[in-house]
């Protein structure tokens, strides 16, 4: 009697831990909030389907044994064993590819430079959110609260919850008058070259030259100016660029293509924003995945690049 309690048991775990991976393979933003807290890969999106796949395996063979009335008792030891061994090995590998991928590059900080709060996500959430995983320290600054494009009491936080999400190592928030940047050059580029002294990075990441904004460009000229002696300077792709941006480097984010929606989707308050939508991030993304023969990819223009600080992405 107390054997077939304990092999029922073993059956209820199996079952427990079939519902639970269901659960998290199909809760999409639960699933990319594990991702994103241990800083790996979306390949680890591999470890959930297969744990749920061999757990529910077991759980219904358990199942269809017992309304059989067959002897489960060995099956179910064998199948348990099986099904632990496989995910153990399978996490080991998951985790000594992020440990081997991260120590294979050497450690840079890279400084990111936007003018709104949702700006550096929709830009380049997929290429930041890579940068971390792959072991670089990534630090933002925003120049406004962007009250003039929604609610600037609740857009600061938004942004700490994309740069959150993303992995950033810090996001620093500054609040100037939104749509006139311009009229704070001379500030910016004080802020600018704050946090430069603060965090040298070796890559500076902003706005185009080539942009309608107003407020983009303006703090493309202060970043011009304040890292006037900076070696490696990229500009990012707003959906507000002019056909003047010419982008000759490209990241591949095919992986990130979740990750990069569930930074932009923090912005809650922009939702309403047509180059918000998933379909308009997937089009650029899909669009310059073709353009540079990669699957997704966010594009960028050089402005400046030592060759000793290209980071293998």
């Amino acid at each position: 009697m107390e054997t077939h309690s304990a092999y029922s048991f073993l059956a209820f775990l199996a079952s427990a831990a079939s519902a639970a991976a269901l659960v998290i393979h199909l809760l999409r933003g639960a699933k990319l909030q594990i991702f994103r807290y241990f800083k790996i890969s979306p390949r680890m999106h591999l470890f959930f389907t297969v744990a749920y796949a061999l757990t529910t395996a077991v759980s219904l063979a358990t199942w269809v044994c017992h309304a059989q009335g067959w002897d489960s008792h060995w099956f179910i030891s064998v199948t348990l064993t099986m099904v632990l061994v496989l995910l153990i090995v399978e996490l080991v590998l998951i985790i000594a590819r992020r440990v081997n991928t991260q120590a294979c590059a050497q450690v840079q900080s890279v400084l990111v430079v936007a003018a709104h709060p949702d700006d550096l996500e929709i830009a380049a959430g997929g290429t930041l959110a890579k940068l971390v995983d792959r072991g670089h320290q990534v630090h933002a600054v925003i120049m406004c609260h962007g009250a003039q494009g929604g609610d600037a009491s609740v857009r600061p936080d938004e942004a700490r919850a994309g740069s959150s999400f993303l992995g950033l190592a810090s996001v620093t928030i500054h609040d100037l008058e939104d749509r006139h940047l311009e009229e704070h050059s001379a500030t910016m580029v004080d802020y600018i070259e704050e946090a430069i002294a603060a965090h040298a990075p070796d890559v500076i990441i902003t706005h185009s030259r080539h942009e309608v904004h107003q407020d983009h460009a303006a703090v493309h000229h202060a970043v011009m100016r304040a890292a006037r002696n900076h070696h490696s300077i990229l500009c990012m792709e707003s959906p507000s660029v002019t056909s003047d941006f010419t982008p000759t480097v490209f990241v591949e984010t095919t992986e990130y293509a979740d990750v990069k929606k569930a930074a932009i989707a923090a912005h809650a308050n922009q939702s309403d924003k047509p180059y918000m939508s998933d379909h308009v991030v997937d089009g650029i993304t899909h669009f310059r995945g073709r353009q540079s023969r990669l699957g997704k990819a966010e594009a960028f223009e050089v402005m400046r690049l030592r060759l000793s600080n290209v980071m293998p992405l």
